[in-house]
């Protein structure tokens, strides 16, 4: 079975190998040509622009797009387009606003073409080795597909959510909860600092994250971060925000839900842009640990 690949950033490529590792052919394309000739060493086709990209099937066109929400998703759907086979199925595996999937979904539907919206989580690690997907859309279009999102991602981390949008809408609110979970344990862990009590932070977290009711991925993630850092004091706190946690606040407010702690990590966030915490060092060490975002280094 054939897939293409439309962007090759830290998700992208780690999907590629990801793919291949599961025996699909995968057809690679990315503004960036040097990606494109990394794709093409790791044994992905390489493409050298999208019209190549889509006559390189010999069969059903299927199409992972792995680029930054907003207008560049819109941009390359209008690129694509002409190239595209009725019948084609997209995937959108990025972090789009749920409503700009729907209305995807709906212009692309009157010319033939299945547009499912996949959220996508589990960082780069989950990306290369078994990803957690919700996939919006056609239910015809989703069980065309199934076998490879079964396939990509961990067991049992791969879930039908219903109609167009209820993907990326899961994605979101999935985010605003991871919002609040890494302001809390940054909130916890400055009081730590706080402290007249010299802490080994990776200890602790280590600790935490064995038998305790705080024990999970982040808090593993926390571990791995004081152990390159100890006191990290080799990065800004600042928190960036791509968008996702003020979608999900946008959304509760919307629908009279009262959402006080992904509200409030979601203005720390904000917050960060002005002054420099031990907090905002640990959410900004969890980010780059499990999504290789940028971190502002102190000296900067």
């Amino acid at each position: 079975m054939q897939i293409a690949v439309i962007g090759l950033g830290k998700m992208g490529f780690n999907l590629g190998l990801n793919l291949l590792s599961k025996g699909y052919e995968v057809i690679a394309f990315d503004q960036d040509s040097n990606a494109v000739k990394k794709a093409g060493d790791a044994g992905m086709i390489p493409a050298a622009n999208l019209e190549a990209l889509c006559k390189g099937f010999s069969g059903k066109q299927i199409i992972w797009l792995m680029v930054p929400a907003g207008p560049i998703v819109d941009q390359v759907l209008e690129s694509l387009n002409p190239h595209l086979q009725k019948g084609a199925i997209l995937i959108d595996g990025g972090n789009s606003f749920y409503k700009d999937s729907i209305r995807r979904q709906e212009a692309l539907s009157q010319i033939g073409i299945d547009y499912l919206d996949c959220g996508t989580s589990g960082g780069t690690s989950g990306a290369l080795q078994g990803a957690c997907t919700m996939i919006g859309g056609d239910p015809a279009a989703y069980q065309v597909v199934k076998p490879l999102l079964d396939g990509i991602s961990v067991e049992g981390g791969s879930l039908y959510t219903g109609p167009s949008g209820s993907g990326h809408f899961a994605k979101m609110i999935h985010n605003g909860i991871e919002y609040g979970m890494m302001q809390s344990i940054a909130e916890g862990f400055e009081v730590l600092q706080r402290s007249n009590y010299e802490y080994d932070f990776a200890a602790l977290s280590h600790l935490f994250n064995n038998g305790s009711v705080i024990r999970g991925w982040l808090m593993e993630l926390t571990e791995n971060a004081f152990k390159k850092d100890p006191g990290l004091d080799a990065i800004k706190g600042v928190m960036h925000s791509s968008g996702e946690g003020k979608w999900t606040l946008d959304t509760a407010l919307d629908l009279g839900v009262p959402t006080p702690v992904i509200a409030l990590s979601l203005m720390m966030r904000y917050r960060s842009q002005m002054e420099n915490t031990f907090s905002g060092k640990v959410v900004a060490a969890l980010r780059n640990e499990f999504g290789g975002h940028a971190v502002v280094k102190a000296n900067d």
